[in-house]
């Protein structure tokens, strides 16, 4: 049985329950407003411990902050966690944005990550927020779990997270 509750900041260290690995078969690339299909057909590895160091950094900074998480559990074990960051974005500043989403491997495509975004969702019309903004790995598996969640490529892209990961998909779901 899988729970799904708020996280608090002294959890960080469970995101190393975390697989996050997977087989990519496609990515897109976004061209003006268009995304164009690549074939991939690789493996993508779990984490190296730097990598977990900078998740959990991002998580306990954005708990820190007045952001916040919520975890799927099974049992003790961490499958699956979302990360709702503090600050609004937009020209309107009317955005929330999703920093992390991530579910397990082995946990994945059994709804975990809907009930995650769901949370996410009514956490950010709590706090004011009109749209979640999603900065979205580039993979088949992520963009279209947030297409099937009301998320559309965005034309107002945000600068700053748009340095961060350039070849990200940037997004929207209006709440």
């Amino acid at each position: 049985m899988i729970s799904v509750i708020q996280m608090k900041l002294d959890e960080s260290y469970k995101i190393r329950d975390i697989d996050r690995s997977e087989t990519i078969e496609l990515f897109y690339k976004c061209k003006d407003g268009i995304l164009e299909e690549i074939k991939a057909g690789h493996e993508c590895p779990n984490w190296k411990e730097d990598n977990y160091q900078e998740i959990i950094s991002r998580f306990e900074y954005e708990l820190s902050n007045g952001g916040m998480a919520y975890g799927a559990f099974d049992e003790d074990k961490l499958v699956g966690f979302g990360v709702l960051a503090h600050k609004f974005r937009g020209k309107e500043h009317n955005q929330l944005q999703i920093d992390l989403m991530y579910v397990t491997r082995e946990y994945r495509r059994q709804g975990i990550g809907r009930q995650i975004i769901g949370l996410l969702s009514k956490a950010a019309i709590e706090k004011g927020a009109k749209y979640l903004y999603i900065s979205s790995t580039e993979t088949e598996s992520a963009v279209k779990f947030y297409s099937s969640c009301g998320s559309t490529v965005t034309s107002e892209i945000d600068e700053e997270l748009f340095e961060k990961e350039p070849y990200d998909i940037h997004m929207l779901k209006k709440l």
